[in-house]
């Protein structure tokens, strides 16, 4: 249950990040009209709740996509290794560790590399419109997958690097557009058109298949 000055009235929203469905109140809202609000939509929750994909987990055995290649996981444990090492590699991520729970090991490779190719990729974009990026950094939000600031540092969210390379490149290049454009005007889109090596592809699938990145759980 969360409480919100700016809600005004009751309502459910799905995180499906966390999957689980939020109930949001109002200030001054008594607990049990809420929990009775929930209990009155419990068959929209159960059918929010069930449109979720499966979750994936980063553990030995999984197949995910990288770069739009899928690459199974292959952990190899053993205490006397004293590292946890990690390779991509062409049909596999490899990971030897001494670690029980390797999987933030593993997200902190994963952010590594797609930060590389994200910032390889705003840059040349950006060079490509005569303008400047001040920074790339990569976080994890639920919704939006890229942000971009009047001063030229842009934000990604890291699980880019599980859609098709299409799907990454487009979004670049949207992020990127936004330096010479502040809005969505048909200038903005004009330019991430260009910007982009495959933009109706990418589009499209970050469209209806961008949610899809928040089944990977670590």
């Amino acid at each position: 249950m969360q409480h919100s000055t700016r809600a005004k009235r009751l309502a459910l929203r799905l995180d499906p990040k966390d999957r689980v469905i939020n109930l949001v109140c109002p200030q001054g809202c008594s607990e049990n009209k809420a929990i009775q609000f929930a209990h009155d939509h419990m068959d929209w929750i159960e059918k929010q709740i069930a449109t979720l994909p499966e979750p994936i987990y980063l553990e030995h055995g999984a197949t995910i996509p990288l770069f739009g290649r899928d690459r199974k996981i292959s952990i190899h444990y053993d205490t006397a290794f004293k590292r946890t090492d990690i390779e991509l590699r062409e049909k596999e991520l490899f990971i030897a560790t001494n670690k029980e729970d390797p999987t933030p090991r593993i997200v902190r490779f994963l952010k590594q590399e797609v930060q590389a190719e994200l910032e390889r990729l705003s840059h040349e974009k950006a060079a490509q419109i005569g303008k400047t990026v001040k920074s790339v950094k990569v976080r994890d939000t639920k919704s939006r997958w890229g942000s971009c600031a009047p001063d030229g540092d842009i934000n990604y969210s890291w699980r880019i690097i599980f859609a098709p390379y299409e799907a990454l490149d487009y979004l670049v290049a949207h992020e990127v557009a936004h330096l010479k454009h502040l809005n969505h005007s048909k200038a903005f889109w004009a330019c991430c058109l260009d910007l982009s090596e495959a933009y109706k592809t990418g589009k499209s699938w970050m469209r209806k298949n961008a949610h899809d990145l928040l089944r990977y759980q670590v």
